[in-house]
Order: C-alpha cells, then structure tokens, then sequence
C-alpha cells in the first residue's frame, strides 16, 4: 500500500524541472504582453496614420530613450554580476537600473503636463500617445518594483552564480520593455 502511494503520480507523463518550467512560463508571459503592445502600437497608426503633432518634443523623446537604452546596459552588467559570483557588482549596477528607470519615468511625466496642453487624450493622437507612453510607464515602474525585490533579496544574500535566475527574469523583463520603447519612440516621435 505505501509503494502504490509512492509511486503514485509517477508514469503519468515528463518530470520537467523547476527552471525549465519557470522560464516557459516567463517567455509565454513575455509573448502575451507583446499582444498588448502590438495593440497599442497599431491603434497608433489607425488612429493618427502617418503624422504626428509638432509640439511633441523631440530632444525629450530621444533624451528618455538614451536613459532608457543605458538602463539596458546597467541591467545586462548587474545580471552578469550576480551569475559571476560579485555581489557588490549586482547590487550596484541594479541600483543604477532603478535610478535611470525613475529618471525615464519623470522624463515621460514632464512630456505628459505639455501633451495635455497640445493633444489631450480626447484627440487621436492623444489618445494613442496617452495609452502607449501609460501602459509603459506602468510596466517600466513594475520593473523598477521587481529590481527593489531582487535587491532587497540579494543584500540579505540571496542568489549566486547557482541561483541566478530570478535576476535574469527582472532583467530579461527589463530589456524586453526597453525594446518596447525603441518601437513606441519611433512610432510616436519619428514617424512623420
């Protein structure tokens, strides 16, 4: 009776480990959230076609990409850091991330008090521009949340070069909105 309870789930199909399943679980979660914003990005060009308002700022526009673009870089260093063994490393350069992420952020908020004067989001292009600068701002500050986790977890010594992998979530999650971004700026900001 006890090696029937045992054994008892066994047989019934393939024993995948527990990364394996966290990382398909995490590209499934990261091909539904390119749905939403192939959405977004396509209501842009129904919406407003191929022009776009010249009060966009576009020395804003490009300036929040370079900090967005830097962030990718400070992310990919403090997730090399962690797998490498160097804790110091991965805390500073993730502390950066979050930083530039903020800076990103209040950069969209200062383009948002001039937009509401020039396009408010009752007009096509404000509500394109309104709906895709939101819903990624909204996904940059959970990504900023997820790095305050994953450095609070790594200053109490979580993680290491065998335990690398929710760093490399946060930070995979981390480029994937970056890229984002790149398609949003172009389609907002260069698309005339």
């Amino acid at each position: 009776m006890s090696t029937a309870t045992h054994s008892h789930g066994e047989g019934h199909g393939a024993h995948y480990p527990r990364l394996y399943i966290n990382r398909l679980g995490f590209w499934l979660f990261l091909f539904s959230e390119s749905m939403l914003f192939a959405g977004l990005l396509a209501s842009r060009f129904y919406l407003r076609g191929l022009s776009r308002p010249e009060e966009l700022s576009q020395s804003l526009g490009l300036g929040i990409t370079v900090i967005l673009l830097v962030s990718s870089l400070t992310a990919y260093l403090s997730e090399t850091a962690i797998s490498h063994g160097d804790r110091p490393a991965f805390l500073r350069y993730t502390l950066y991330t979050m930083v530039l992420g903020a800076i990103f952020l209040g950069g969209v908020a200062f383009e948002w008090t001039a937009a509401f004067q020039h396009f408010p989001p009752s007009s096509p292009f404000g509500t394109v521009f309104f709906a895709m600068t939101g819903m990624h701002a909204f996904h940059v500050l959970s990504g900023i949340f997820l790095l305050g986790l994953v450095y609070y977890n790594g200053r109490r010594g979580a993680y290491g070069p065998e335990d690398a992998w929710p760093p490399e979530a946060v930070v995979k999650y981390w480029h994937f909105v970056d890229v984002v971004w790149v398609f949003f700026y172009a389609a907002l900001y260069l698309v005339a």
